[in-house]
Order: C-alpha cells, then sequence, then structure tokens
C-alpha cells in the first residue's frame, strides 16, 4: 500500500528562492510604501537580520525547514512582539505589506487563499492594543 504525500504550504510555493522572494518583497513594500509607516517606524533602518528571521520563521511555519526554531528556540511570536504596541492599524498595514508581496509573488489561487487566511489570523493574534 503507498501513502499519499500531501506536499507542505512550503514545498507548494516553490521552497527557499520564492519564499525568500515572497519575504525580500514584504520588506520592500513596508520600506517604500507610505500606507506602512507606522510598522516601518517599528523597524531598524537595516533590515537585513530581520528579512533572515523572517525568512526562517516563515520557512518552518510554512512547513518547510524549521531553521527558526533550531537557531532562536520556540517563536513565542506574542511574547516578541509585546514591546510593539499592535493594534487593528498595525494589523491592517502588516497585512496589507504581505498581501501586495503575495500579489507580486507567483502561486497557485489556493495556496494563495490559504495564506491569506492564516496570515489574518497570526496578525490579528499579535494585536495587543
Amino acid at each position: 500500500m503507498s501513502e499519499v504525500q500531501q506536499m507542505t504550504p512550503y514545498q507548494l510555493l516553490g521552497g527557499d528562492a520564492v519564499l525568500r522572494q515572497l519575504v525580500d518583497r514584504f520588506y520592500d513594500i513596508m520600506a517604500s510604501d507610505p500606507r506602512a509607516a507606522g510598522i516601518h517606524a517599528m523597524h531598524a533602518p537595516d533590515t537585513a537580520l530581520i528579512r533572515e528571521k523572517f525568512f526562517d520563521f516563515l520557512s518552518g511555519w510554512l512547513g518547510g525547514p524549521q531553521r527558526f526554531i533550531e537557531k532562536y528556540g520556540h517563536p513565542r511570536l506574542r511574547g516578541r512582539h509585546m514591546p510593539f504596541a499592535i493594534g487593528e492599524s498595525e494589523r491592517d498595514q502588516w497585512l496589507m505589506c504581505m498581501f501586495q508581496a503575495m500579489n507580486d509573488t507567483p502561486m497557485d489561487a489556493a495556496l494563495r487563499e490559504h495564506l491569506e487566511e492564516a496570515f489574518y489570523k497570526t496578525a490579528d493574534f499579535m494585536r495587543n492594543q
């Protein structure tokens, strides 16, 4: 009897190369779109480290290599974001950047719909205001 292996969102996205494109596009939009000024201001001017951490996190979150956990331990997302005031506006700015980055990254429509829902739930969970 053969087992059917289901592909993870990480694999469906296209692995590291496409994930890197998504992460870089996300931060590029955050830095350049005035509608994201509020969340952009929460980040250091040099985003190299946070881009790498976000890439590592998303890799595992999407079912790929658990790079973030291997380097930093459990993500503890809410705890790591507590120093920042995150309300509906900040959530919506983050989602705007991510959804635009997803628009600019080739992916299957069903995967996009799945990720939009998952990103919304996660971003909404980060609210602390």
